[in-house]
């Protein structure tokens, strides 16, 4: 044997060294890292401090013990409460670093989303992440959140087609819930695959939740929201002339209303949410251009009750400006039926707007505040 073949040889044996001793090297950082995320159980968050042994009980049903009365929870209250050990270490150690353990709740909410844990040993890009995730989740219609604690300055973010951030902690938040009804079997089986798919192309490890109890807490969510989404409607409707549109839109701006681009006014509180609209009976919306020419025969003011905070004050404030509609205009206050509706029946009505407030502050769950505007979307 010649000392070319012997060198080959050895250097051949050495590569496959090489080779064998690289893939066992990652072969066990990854295992860290799994061991890392999957180390304990991560209690659903609806259900409290203790678990329900069914989507009922998480949602108040009476047991022979108790009742435990159900809560769609602050997702900041309580997060070690949900994070295996490795991970309460790594949160301490964010947090002398002033970094949150967790996301903000706008990111994602445990509480109304589905959220996986999506870590890697190496850092990933967040354009190329967030390009991976559009085209394997894309079909999606429920919403759904990518978001990463960017290694430069420890911040959580979203992530974005255009960003820059490096990410290895990351978090995959798809909403459970809205008002085209509740997350589906099809849709949560495209994300779950989608983003295991992403794990095993992006070297990462997911921490999979039990998709029954997923599609469970998604129905309970959908069932309760169900019962509190009332939207106000009370109409002003012309006696006699129909109302000029000259005199409809004096009357909203003088009330501090806008036109807006959906063809109704809008009346907003301090910070731009609506409260309520001014919208026309006739089939076309408002438009700025044909204000002066218009007339129609009736309008509508309209309550979005869980989208609007202290709704009572809020339908007081409308039904002031209805009532002086029609003393300027010459209508008259009718419900959706055209019954005039008196003043007895605005205050039943202002009564149900509390009791839903109620309904739904009894669950953790504020009107007008960021869990509802997006339930209610």
């Amino acid at each position: 044997m010649s000392d070319l073949q012997l060198s080959l040889i050895v250097l051949g044996v050495a590569l496959v060294g090489g080779v064998f001793a690289y893939n066992k090297w990652q072969e066990r950082k990854h295992r860290k890292l799994a061991e890392r995320v999957f180390r304990a159980e991560h209690p659903d968050v609806l259900l409290g401090r203790q678990q329900a042994d069914s989507p009922e009980a998480a949602w108040g049903e009476t047991t022979a013990a108790e009742r435990i009365e159900p809560a769609i929870q602050d997702a900041q209250v309580e997060t070690d409460a949900f994070q295996p050990q490795a991970g309460r270490e790594a949160a301490a150690d964010l947090r002398e670093a002033g970094a949150a353990a967790e996301p903000p709740q706008e990111l994602a909410d445990p509480a109304i989303d589905c959220v996986i844990r999506f870590e890697s040993a190496e850092t990933i890009g967040g354009p190329y992440l967030w390009q991976a995730q559009h085209l394997a989740m894309g079909q999606l219609s429920k919403p759904v959140c990518w978001c990463g604690l960017n290694e430069h300055n420890t911040v959580w973010e979203r992530l974005t087609a255009d960003g820059a951030g490096d990410y290895r902690r990351l978090r995959a938040a798809l909403q459970l819930a809205d008002r085209r009804g509740p997350l589906t079997d099809s849709e949560l089986t495209l994300f779950l695959n989608g983003v295991q798919r992403l794990a095993g192309e992006f070297l990462a490890v997911a921490d999979l939740p039990e998709r029954n109890d997923v599609l469970a807490r998604a129905a309970e969510i959908d069932r309760f929201c169900a019962g509190v989404d009332i939207q106000i409607g009370i109409n002003v409707v012309a006696t006699g002339a129909p109302f000029a549109g000259t005199k409809l839109r004096g009357l909203a701006e003088a009330a501090g209303m806008t036109l807006h681009d959906d063809g109704m006014f809008h009346a907003a509180d301090d910070a731009g949410a609506t409260l309520y609209t001014l919208s026309s009976l006739e089939a076309l919306p408002f438009a700025a251009e044909e204000m002066k020419t218009l007339f129609t025969h009736g309008v509508t003011f309209t309550l979005d009750v869980p989208r609007v905070a202290n709704g009572p004050l809020a339908f007081d404030r409308m039904t002031a400006l209805a009532k002086q509609c029609v003393a300027s205009l010459g209508g008259t206050l009718v419900d959706d039926n055209r019954a005039p509706l008196a003043d007895s029946a605005l205050d039943v009505i202002h009564d149900k707007i509390v009791e839903i407030e109620q309904r739904m502050a009894a669950q953790g769950l504020i009107a007008g505040g960021t869990q509802a505007l997006r339930l209610f979307s």
